[in-house]
């Protein structure tokens, strides 16, 4: 998911709440149950949790997730936590609904079982063991926020609501999807023949509800070996350029390798890299060579502003003269020309815009990839309403030519362009704000946008609910990945309240 928040622009004029009316609170039994779920299943819920992460449920391409072993064995792992819970449970492949009570009616919640990618490297312990004391008060696992910490709050949310044996007129469906992530096409096949729930909420994105997801883009071009200047005899240049993880992660590293560099050029390269906040450097030489080691912070690609892109800043800490355009030389260039710093598209032609509301395009270099006929440079786009899918790829397509026509011809040109969302029905909305605001505090809640694409998409009225605070950092996509104790237990009492509410 998820996930760019636009706290600055709260008014949805085709779905937002009526200005004057009065927020209603959560009923009596919706608020002492929440409270008792969380007085009661504190500790369980964290074990729960531990046990879910514990599995790597990260896509593999050459097995489909209703035969990847290490997914079949997280859905029994979540069967035997469903059924020691009193909850029935239902395997379909691809997808896992576990239920609560009995109707044709229906309220569904929205979740995903697998994981993105993982650098074990980067973690004080292994990211498949939740880690409860290398940082007091925070769980650190691949997946304790995106997304097994909301599959476990919402277990005991509904464990909850049955305890308590609470008269529901609609049954509570928990819908966990394991190729959120990777491959939504199965969850399509599957919603052909199953009929959805009536009244859904997606576990995967922000408060205090999100009714507008920006659209998913993919710029990606390879700077050839063929056509590129050759090597300059003598002289320095770029002779390697690399960097990034995945495709929806801000780069957290980078490296380049400059040939025939000379003690000059690496002054000029660590004073410029000095000026970059939140950037860490290492130079080391090899001969006559100098290369660079680039560090800066990953976050999840739709927040590049909770990032610090190492890709982009070291192409811009390199930029200390001219280079000759070999291919690493040219994807340098190329990024300092089209992309440089930013964050919105600036540099590249005319395609930055942005919309009240869902606010501005997001466009961050991703992975620079290695291959056989030259580098490929792949750039993720966060797009909000506001332009056709067809005039913005004329644009970036303009862009490239005009770039290319100055510089050099670039091959495997790929522009992949999705459309925003926006969800104008959700008769739930009264109840989430009711609910998020009688257990926050914050007064006139109001949907916000997120730049990331949830299953919301697919799901009739769904709009996503938490887990992550409004202002916060979302760690889902980082290396550094958490929920805090204190805010799964929020997330528990809410999720209880608004099924208590919505189902009733």
């Amino acid at each position: 998911m998820i996930r760019k928040t636009l706290l600055a622009s709260l008014l949805l004029a085709s779905i937002a709440l009526p200005a004057a009316a009065a927020i209603t609170p959560p009923s009596e039994v919706a608020v002492k149950t929440a409270k008792y779920a969380a007085s009661t299943y504190r500790k369980d819920i964290v074990d729960t949790l531990a046990k879910l992460v514990s599995y790597n449920t990260v896509a593999d391409k050459a097995v489909p997730s209703d035969k990847n072993p290490v997914h079949i064995a997280f859905k029994e792992a979540l069967k035997a936590e469903a059924q020691r819970l009193g909850l029935d449970y239902a395997d379909h492949g691809w997808t896992v609904v576990i239920g609560l009570g009995q109707g044709s009616e229906r309220v569904g919640v929205i979740t995903h079982g697998d994981v993105q990618p993982v650098d074990p490297g980067k973690w004080k312990k292994s990211p498949f063991v939740l880690d409860r004391t290398s940082e007091p008060g925070k769980l650190l696992a691949r997946g304790a926020e995106d997304d097994k910490g909301p599959i476990a709050t919402a277990l005991y949310a509904m464990k909850a609501i049955r305890d308590k044996a609470l008269p529901l007129s609609k049954r509570i469906e928990l819908y966990v999807y394991m190729g959120e992530e990777s491959d939504w096409g199965p969850l399509v096949e599957f919603l052909k023949t199953h009929q959805p729930p009536q009244v859904n909420i997606t576990l995967d994105a922000e408060y205090p509800a999100v009714t507008a997801e920006k659209g998913y883009g993919t710029v990606a071009v390879t700077v050839p070996k063929a056509g590129a200047a050759p090597a300059p005899e003598g002289q320095p240049y770029v002779a390697q350029f690399g960097g990034g993880f995945f495709g929806s992660q801000i780069p957290e590293d980078a490296n380049a390798l400059i040939a025939n560099a000379t003690p000059e050029i690496e002054r000029a390269i660590r004073a410029r890299g000095a000026t970059q906040q939140g950037m860490q450097y290492s130079f080391s030489w090899q001969g006559s060579n100098l290369a660079i080691k680039a560090k800066g912070v990953s976050a999840h690609s739709s927040k590049p502003e909770d990032g610090v892109n190492a890709v982009s800043m070291l192409a811009d800490a390199l930029a200390v003269r001219p280079w000759a355009a070999t291919t690493a030389g040219g994807v340098v260039n190329f990024l300092n020309e089209m992309v440089g710093t930013g964050i919105y598209g600036e540099k590249f032609g005319n395609i930055a815009y942005r919309d009240s509301f869902m606010g501005p395009m997001t466009f961050a270099p991703t992975v620079i990839k290695q291959r056989e006929d030259g580098i490929e440079v792949s750039i993720n786009m966060r797009r909000p309403q506001g332009k056709t899918g067809e005039q913005l790829t004329g644009e970036v397509n303009a862009a490239l030519a005009a770039w290319q026509a100055r510089r050099l011809p670039l091959a495997d040109v790929t522009v992949r362009i999705s459309d925003p969302w926006l969800q104008k029905s959700a008769p739930q909305l009264p109840t989430l704000m009711s609910v998020f605001s009688y257990f926050t505090g914050m007064r006139n809640p109001a949907p916000v946008a997120v730049g990331g694409g949830t299953n919301s998409r697919l799901f009739p009225g769904a709009v996503s609910f938490g887990p992550a605070m409004p202002g916060k950092v979302y760690t889902g996509h980082s290396e550094h990945e958490f929920i805090t104790e204190k805010q799964l237990l929020l997330n528990l009492q809410m999720y209880t309240a608004v099924l208590v509410e919505l189902a009733k």
